[in-house]
């Protein structure tokens, strides 16, 4: 038996980037093609090995000129010069400008030998005795002389400048093929876990089998701070295999990054293969999410080739970030980022932090720093403004901050957050109201044009599609209500129940609901009493949800008619508690052949080519906070309602208005 690895002095998180930062990331300098440079980071001094440009070239259209023949010329008295020939851009001057004469010139074109300016076409006339010049120049007008964009022997760029096209620009002109750049980070990515499948391969559920999410979020991670990312193939559970791929990385690699299997169960046993492979420098971190931590370094596989084969074949950097997909991102952008970006060579990104206001309290007291994060609404006093949430376009603005919490297993938490409130290990709560401080996750992140929360409807699922930066909670209609009546979303969607005070109505609609059975309605269900009388088995909806409300109500209907209490009727329903979270997850469970019938929409019922027991009908009623009612996104979705519902509706079995 394994023992179990316990979790004893956790690191600070300085402790952490301190080592991570002894690691040694940076990859050897490399010479790249100029093709293939942009975004890259030049590792030493670029000089310039020409003048460019490389000859005197005429700055616009015109005629060259001495300019000491067209002293005294003005529009009341021009000069005439004699016309000795024309000069295009990309030949070779193959005439000369003497006293007296000028030369048609081209933008660009190499001035003719004898000319020292360039009189714009624009004051010149040509006639039979020559062109007639009707404005003064002096020697060096409209001229770009050789070497005056970049002389030779000139520094160009510099060592640590990112290649972007102005720089490919300057580089192209003089004339350089290739570039010494800083090499990227290589990034060895392995997932760790006998339940995961990657992406397009068979999913089997009931073996709890899930979705490999973190090879590629932490893949496009690190690409986005400057690393080459290489993904393995997933390692179970298994020692020597975990240790096969670890060791193989970490000789292909700079830098190896695992996830999962870093806990103190007794079978995460990644930290073992590094302490007997390598050196384990730290392992628990005080922080959440992201306690699992590991920081170490890696022997690479042993080399077949070498005299002793058992000797280790190079080596790289370790660091293990824990198994859910949100602690190992958070993990990953405070700890692991910016020790990529160093070895890169690529600086900082742009602080992006924005003050916003905490719509809820938050009470904490584990004694960890805590990575909290938030959703960003504009509330009341920055309705109208545009731009970004720094605010750029508006003026500073007026934000709150709600929590996007619904643990470090959901990966739903990695779209709907905006940033990250980092919230000290000390503070045991922050209260409704206070200002925090908001590091988003780009500077680009910019708040939802608006913010809907409420009951889980297909049909306004396809309303929102025709509005710009939407986003819709979907927590149910009970929740829905209690975050509406604090005041923090601008719409909610309710079927059970109305919002307390004077909102704004903004449109309604039924929809059908009732038993999802299966094709065919093998056991003959007919309605409610079924669910009550025979041994069936029934998934319902969470308690927050409407239809789980309106489903009640028509038990308790029921417990009239038999002179009995809904509480009876409930108790004698095989699975009433079971809740499943989404409109359709009942109907799923009844599609899989684990339920007899499910509570949900006819739409639904149709959809997935399953029976269905009509109950009754429920209001979908959308309601706007009054104080946002003007807000942008607020009437984009009154608009959509007048311009779009009926269309939606019509596609949806079972809904109307």
């Amino acid at each position: 038996m394994t023992d179990r690895k316990e979790f004893r002095d956790l690191s600070t998180p300085a402790q952490a980037r301190d080592a991570i930062d002894g690691l040694d990331l940076a990859p050897d300098a490399e010479r790249v093609p100029l093709d293939e440079a942009r975004g890259r980071v030049l590792a030493e001094r670029v000089d310039a090995g020409l003048d460019v440009p490389g000859f005197d070239r005429a700055a616009m259209d015109g005629y060259a000129v001495g300019g000491r023949d067209t002293f005294g010329a003005d529009e009341a008295d021009p000069v005439v010069l004699d016309l000795v020939g024309t000069v295009h851009a990309g030949a070779e001057p193959d005439v000369e400008v003497e006293e007296g004469e000028a030369a048609e010139i081209s933008t660009g074109a190499v001035m003719p030998p004898g000319a020292d300016a360039v009189v714009m076409v624009e004051r010149t006339t040509e006639t039979e005795a020559g062109v007639e010049i009707r404005t003064a120049v002096a020697p060096g007008d409209h001229v770009m002389l050789a070497g005056a964009d970049v002389a030779a022997g000139e520094r160009a760029l510099g060592p640590g400048t990112r290649l972007t096209a102005r720089e490919i620009g300057l580089l192209s002109a003089l004339g350089v093929e290739s570039v010494p750049v800083r090499g990227e980070p290589v990034v060895g990515i392995v997932s760790t876990g006998d339940e995961l499948v990657r992406p397009g391969e068979d999913l089997d559920s009931a073996a709890g089998q899930i979705y490999d999410v973190n090879s590629y979020t932490i893949a496009a991670a690190v690409a986005e701070a400057g690393g080459d990312p290489v993904l393995y193939p997933h390692a179970g559970d298994d020692y020597d295999e975990m240790e096969r791929l670890l060791r193989k990385a970490a000789a292909e690699c700079d830098l190896v990054l695992s996830s999962g299997s870093t806990s103190a169960s007794a079978v995460d046993v990644i930290y073992q293969v590094i302490e007997e492979r390598g050196e384990l420098l730290l392992h628990g971190v005080a922080v959440k999410p992201g306690k699992p931590m590991l920081v170490g370094r890696l022997d690479g596989r042993p080399d077949e080739s070498a005299d002793d084969p058992a000797e280790p074949s190079g080596g790289s950097a370790y660091v293990g970030l824990p198994g859910y997909p949100v602690s190992a991102l958070t993990i990953f952008r405070t700890f692991v980022a910016p020790a990529i970006r160093e070895a890169a060579g690529l600086p900082e990104p742009a602080t992006a932090t924005v003050t916003a206001r905490m719509a809820a309290e938050e009470r904490y007291g584990e004694g960890r720093t805590r990575m909290l994060p938030v959703g960003l609404v504009e509330a009341p006093e920055a309705v109208g403004e545009e731009g970004d949430a720094t605010g750029a376009a508006g003026g500073d603005r007026d934000l709150l901050a709600y929590t996007v919490d619904k643990g470090s297993g959901a990966t739903t938490s990695l779209v709907e957050a905006d940033g990250v409130v980092e919230v000290d290990a000390d503070t045991a709560y922050v209260g409704a109201g206070e200002s925090v401080e908001v590091e988003l996750f780009s500077p680009d992140v910019r708040p939802p044009s608006v913010l809907g929360v409420g009951e889980d409807d297909p049909a306004l699922a396809r309303l929102l599609d025709a509005l710009d930066r939407p986003r819709y909670l979907a927590v149910g209609s009970r929740e829905g209500l209690r975050r509406f009546r604090d005041g923090v979303p601008d719409v909610v969607a309710t079927t059970a129940g109305s919002p307390a005070g004077d909102p704004e109505p903004l449109g309604a609609y039924d929809r059908e609901w009732g038993l999802v059975v299966p094709a065919g309605n093998p056991e003959g269900i007919a309605g409610l009493g079924d669910l009550v009388d025979r041994e069936l088995r029934f998934v319902n909806r969470g308690t927050d949800s409407g239809l789980r409300t309106n489903l009640a109500d028509a038990l308790a209907d029921l417990a009239d008619e038999r002179a009995t209490t809904r509480h009876e009727l409930v108790e004698a329903i095989d699975g009433f508690e079971l809740a499943a979270r989404a409109h359709e997850s009942p109907a799923r469970k009844v599609a899989a052949g684990d339920a007899d019938a499910g509570l949900g929409l006819r739409a639904t019922a149709e959809k997935l080519g399953l029976g269905f027991v009509s109950v009754g009908t429920e209001r979908v009623r959308l309601f706007a906070n009054p104080d946002r009612a003007e807000k942008p996104g607020v009437e984009a979705l009154v608009t959509a309602l007048d311009e779009r519902l009926a269309a939606i509706l019509d596609e949806l079995p079972g809904f109307g208005q």
